[in-house]
């Protein structure tokens, strides 16, 4: 059942949000616009839903009124069928209702920056994270996203040690944050003479871009180090102190970046990643009592922990977050990039989740 209650604090939150918006202090306050801005276009939508709910209500008052009160055994019959017809749509409609009840990460509609850092398994975990590295790239390109590299580290072998890419386009972040955490692969690598099956494992982080006026880095608190690029890149990247490392002094927080150029260019990738993860830091700090449930919840972003196989041999790939017959996946599809079926699985399992609680 739908709580009407709840229904009407919707909208009574959409009509002081509103009167918020239209007073000139807020507007230009940069800071409460970002965070009111969204939460408008948001409630607008919800409440739209809850006035369409209602009138199905009331229409069904109307039509058990006329049940009772006409005489007409035409129009009596014809008012049944259209209350039957409303009685068997009004569940598929209260679902829908309540998904969009269900408070929404903030971010969830923000760009992204990935970063995937080979773990346990030597040469062979670089290759890994180069791999899971081209299947975002092409299931970004099937999105229509933009991707560009902030950074990069290779292996001895190939590979990555470790990268980082933003993610840019609609609602990025709420989309790739179900891929937080340790992708396990199992196969045999190329350099395996005796044809013995490895296990590897890299992590994946995803954080949500913030801009300058979330997360205002105050430059008295920077240390701020250039150097000469170590990677490959040609003459002129390794010719010049291009690269830049920013240590964030309250935290400790170290970024790198050096696949540019330009000093410049590294300098403003490397804040973006800064601001991102002091973004995340705070909001964890802020959410540290509900760490326990957290890390229960369906794309938590525990990075600890394993939630994804990737097996060759058996052409599989089995999200451990999943249940039944949404846990198996053909491996060919997934590495191509093809990632929609598996987090369309994993948004449901966590909608269901939380319309449990509610």
């Amino acid at each position: 059942m739908i709580d009407l209650q709840k229904l009407q604090e919707v909208k009574r939150r959409l009509d002081d949000v509103t009167a918020l918006l239209s007073q000139p202090e807020v507007a230009a306050d940069p800071a409460r616009m970002a965070i009111l801005g969204p939460e408008h276009r948001e409630l607008t939508e919800v409440v739209q839903a809850i006035r369409r709910y209602e009138a199905m209500l009331r229409e069904c008052n109307d039509l058990r009124e006329l049940i009772q009160q006409e005489e007409d055994d035409e129009l009596v019959k014809l008012a049944r069928e259209e209350l039957d017809t409303l009685t068997q749509l009004r569940p598929r409609l209260e679902r829908a209702l309540r998904l969009k009840l269900i408070p929404r990460d903030p971010a969830d509609s923000r760009d992204a920056i990935v970063e995937i850092r080979a773990g346990t398994g030597g040469s062979e975990a670089a290759l890994f994270a180069a791999d899971l590295f081209r299947l975002y790239e092409k299931f970004a390109d099937r999105q229509g996203w933009g991707l560009n590299v902030m950074n990069s580290s290779v292996g001895s072998a190939g590979g990555f040690k470790e990268v980082v890419f933003g993610v840019s386009g609609r609602g990025v972040f709420g989309i790739l944050k179900y891929e937080n955490g340790v992708h396990r692969v199992q196969r045999v690598p190329e350099t395996e003479s005796s044809g013995r099956l490895h296990t590897s494992a890299a992590s994946v982080a995803v954080l949500p871009e913030v801009d300058e006026v979330e997360v205002n880095l105050d430059p008295n608190e920077l240390k701020i180090d250039v150097y000469r690029s170590s990677g490959p890149g040609g003459q002129s990247v390794n010719t010049t102190d291009s690269a830049v490392r920013i240590t964030h002094i309250p935290t400790g927080l170290v970024v790198t970046c050096q696949d540019e150029k330009s000093q410049h260019k590294n300098k403003d990738k490397a804040m973006r990643v800064l601001r991102s993860r002091l973004y995340e830091q705070k909001i964890n700090e802020a959410n540290a009592e509900r760490d326990a449930v957290r890390r229960q919840s369906v794309g938590s972003g525990d990075r600890s922990a394993k939630i994804r196989t990737y097996n060759f041999p058996q052409d599989r790939v089995t999200d451990h977050r999943l249940d039944g017959d949404y846990k198996n996946y053909p491996l060919r599809k997934i590495i191509e990039g093809d990632l929609n079926g598996l987090l369309s699985a994993l948004r449901t399992a966590d909608n269901a989740r939380r319309l449990a609680s509610m």
